[in-house]
C-alpha cells in the first residue's frame, strides 16, 4: 500500500498544470501531455514487468521501478520545455510506475488465494488515496518553493522510499495454503527462469481465444478513457466552470482521491461475490449519472461538481480493482502477471485517447463542459460492450 501510495502521485498532475501553463505559456492540450504519456508508458511497461517478475523476483523489479521514478521526477525538475518534461515525467517516470505497479498486486494475490479480489483491492487503495495526501502537499510545496524544487523533493523521497519498501516484497512458499501447512512446512519460492517460451505462447493464445478477454479489455479501456479524462481536468474544471479558487480546487482533488481509494476494496469484494459483468454495468451507470450532472453544472454549483467528480474517481478506482480481480476469476491464476499486464494495456489506450480529447475540446471550444458529452456516449458504449462480451469464460 505504501509503495503504491508513492506511485499514485501521477494522479496529482492537475496540481502541476496551472503553474506550468503560466511558466511555459502553453495550452491545456500541451500541459496534459506529460500526464497522458506517463499513463501510456505505465500501461505499456506493465506486461514486460509481469513477464520478468518471476525471472528476477519482485524485489528487483520494484526497486528498479523506484529508481526510474526518482530519475523521471529529477529530470523533469530541470526541464524548461514541454517536450523534455514529457520525456522525463511522461516516458521515464511512467515507465518506472509501470515496472513497480503490478508487483505488490501479484505478490498479495499469491499470499491470499481465498480472497484475491479483496486483497488486491485493499492493496491498491494506496494508489487511489495517493492524491488525498500528495495533492495538498504538492500544492503547498509549489506555493512555497515553486514547481522545480517540488519535483526535486518528490524525486528524492519517492526514489528512497520505493527502493526501501521493495526490499520487503517476497512471494509465499510453493505450498502456501491458508487452511493447512503454512509457511513453516513449505518450501519457499525463489526467482527462477519462469515459464518457457512455449508455455507463455500457449497461455497467451488461450487468453486471446476468450470472448470475455475482449469484453474485459474494451470495458476497461472505455472506463479508463472517461475516468482518466476526468482526473486530468478535475482541478481546472473546478476553477473554470464552478469558479472555485485554486486552493479549494486542489483540496477537492484530495476528496475525490478518497472515493477513488475506497472504491477499490469495495469493487474487489463485489467482483469476488458477483459476476464481473454486473459490477461493470453498474459502474457505467454511475459514470453516466456523473456526466449528466456536469452537463447541467454552472458557476457556484459546488455540490454538483463534488458529487459528479467523486463518482468519476470512484468508478475509475473501482475498475482498477475490478479488472485484476476479473482477470484472476476468468482466466488461469497461474498466468496472472502476464494476463493482467496484457489486459492493462487497455488502460494505456484509454489514457491516450481520453486525456488528449479532453484537452483538445477545451482548446477548440473554450470550455471543459464539452468533454462530458463524449464521456456520456462512452459510458453507454461500455454498457453495451460488457453486456455482450463480458460473459461466460468460453471461446469466442
Amino acid at each position: 500500500m505504501a509503495l503504491l501510495l508513492c506511485l499514485g502521485t501521477v494522479y496529482t498532475w492537475s496540481v502541476f498544470r496551472r503553474p506550468l501553463e503560466a511558466e511555459l505559456a502553453i495550452g491545456a492540450t500541451e500541459s496534459l501531455l506529460p500526464y497522458t504519456v506517463a499513463l501510456v508508458c505505465y500501461a505499456m511497461v506493465m506486461p514486460v514487468a509481469g513477464f520478468y517478475m518471476m525471472k528476477l523476483g519482485p524485489r528487483r523489479i520494484a526497486a528498479l521501478g523506484g529508481v526510474v521514478v526518482g530519475c523521471g521526477y529529477l529530470l523533469a525538475s530541470f526541464s524548461n520545455h514541454i517536450a523534455t518534461i514529457t520525456l522525463s515525467y511522461g516516458v521515464i517516470n511512467g515507465a518506472g510506475v509501470g515496472l513497480a505497479y503490478g508487483v505488490p498486486m501479484a505478490v498479495v494475490a499469491r499470499w491470499f488465494p481465498d480472497r484475491k479480489g479483496l486483497a488486491v483491492g485493499l492493496t491498491i487503495v494506496g494508489f487511489g488515496l495517493s492524491p488525498l495526501i500528495t495533492a495538498p502537499i504538492a500544492n503547498a510545496l509549489i506555493e512555497d518553493m515553486g514547481v522545480r524544487s517540488t519535483l526535486r523533493v518528490l524525486a528524492v523521497v519517492f526514489g528512497v522510499v520505493i527502493v526501501a519498501i521493495a526490499s520487503t516484497l517476497r512471494l509465499p512458499p510453493v505450498a502456501w495454503d491458508l487452511g493447512s501447512a503454512g509457511p513453516s512446512k513449505a518450501t519457499r519460492v525463489t526467482p527462477g527462469p519462469g515459464p518457457d517460451a512455449m508455455k507463455s505462447r500457449t497461455a497467451l493464445l488461450q487468453l486471446l481465444r476468450r470472448r470475455s478477454f475482449y469484453g474485459l479489455w474494451m470495458g476497461y479501456g472505455l472506463a479508463a478513457c472517461v475516468g482518466l479524462s476526468a482526473i486530468g481536468i478535475s482541478g481546472p474544471v473546478g476553477e473554470e466552470i464552478i469558479q472555485m479558487s485554486p486552493g479549494v480546487a486542489a483540496r477537492s482533488v484530495a476528496l475525490f482521491a478518497l472515493f477513488n481509494g475506497l472504491s477499490r476494496p469495495l469493487f474487489g469484494w463485489l467482483t469476488d461475490r458477483y459476476r464481473p459483468q454486473s459490477v461493470a454495468i453498474a459502474s457505467y451507470v454511475l459514470i453516466l449519472v456523473a456526466c449528466i450532472l456536469m452537463v447541467h453544472a454552472g458557476p457556484g454549483d459546488v455540490a454538483t461538481y463534488l458529487i459528479a467528480f467523486s463518482l468519476f474517481w470512484f468508478c475509475l478506482g473501482g475498475w482498477l480493482a475490478l479488472a485484476p480481480t476479473a482477470t484472476l476469476k476468468l482466466f488461469d491464476p497461474k498466468d496472472y502477471a502476464m494476463n493482467y499486464g496484457i489486459v492493462f494495456t487497455a488502460y494505456g489506450v484509454g489514457a491516450l485517447l481520453g486525456t488528449l480529447v479532453a484537452g483538445r475540446l477545451r482548446d477548440l471550444f473554450g470550455s471543459y463542459i464539452y468533454a462530458f458529452y463524449p464521456m456520456a456516449a462512452l459510458a453507454i458504449c461500455g454498457i453495451g460492450v460488457t453486456s455482450w462480451l463480458l460473459k461466460a469464460n468460453g471461446p469466442q
